[in-house]
């Protein structure tokens, strides 16, 4: 067996490092999204504070690990696959941040929405937000455990989403033709169910990182 040089111990040192900051970066967005939702859902707009707050943490968070990926670059040049580690953390990073981003307007959404009556419609929310969660979730998980059939899993359940968002569209394109005086209801709807597409596609972005990181191929486009 042979002997690690001390620029490889710290290199792997600095990677695994690396790796459990973007892990913590993930569980905070988690919670936003999580949170977001909540508003969204239930109404609970004393929330929304509280997602803010996060976002900013998140973005501090996002700052930190982008130059702690430069260090590495910088000091140790990688090759091969720990090269491809770096370049696909700081991906993952800047989807990350993104999703926080988007999980802020979720929880707007849902804070104009708790201070209207409901709109009268029945609306696939549940269903968008249970896959939304189950992607950004197993799209993490194919990251800690660096499992590119999780990550093809994650790949196909975002055309579900899709779906869920299309027919989001349609029903509430329809209502607003019928009910003009609930348009700003609507809108917001769906606005979140847009934030809540796009979060999907950034856990696809993920999950498509994941495969480029463990067989060096790129899926993107196909």
């Amino acid at each position: 067996m042979g002997i690690l040089l001390p620029m490889t111990i710290h290199l792997q040192r600095d990677l695994t490092s690396l790796k459990e900051n973007l892990l913590r970066l993930g569980r905070e967005v988690e919670k936003a999204i999580d949170k977001a939702c909540t508003v969204l859902v239930s109404r609970k707009a004393e929330l929304v504070e509280e997602v803010v707050f996060g976002d900013r943490q998140i973005d501090l968070e996002e700052v930190a690990i982008e130059e702690e990926c430069l260090k590495i670059l910088a000091l140790h040049q990688p090759v091969a696959t720990d090269l491809r580690f770096v370049v696909a953390i700081l991906k993952v990073n800047n989807d990350l941040e993104r999703m926080g981003d988007l999980a802020v307007n979720i929880a707007n959404r849902g804070a104009f929405l708790a201070k209207e009556p409901p709109i009268q419609i029945s609306l696939s929310f549940p269903d968008l937000i249970a896959n939304v969660k189950t992607m950004v979730r197993d799209s993490l998980l194919s990251l800690v455990s660096l499992d590119p059939g999780l990550a093809t899993k994650v790949r196909e359940r975002d055309d579900l989403v899709d779906q869920f968002h299309k027919e989001m569209f349609e029903v509430l394109q329809k209502f607003m033709q019928d009910h003009p005086d609930a348009i700003p209801r609507a809108i917001n709807h769906l606005s979140a169910s847009r934030a809540l597409e796009r979060i999907a596609d950034l856990a696809t972005n993920i999950a498509e990182d994941v495969l480029f990181m463990t067989e060096g191929r790129i899926v993107r486009h196909q």
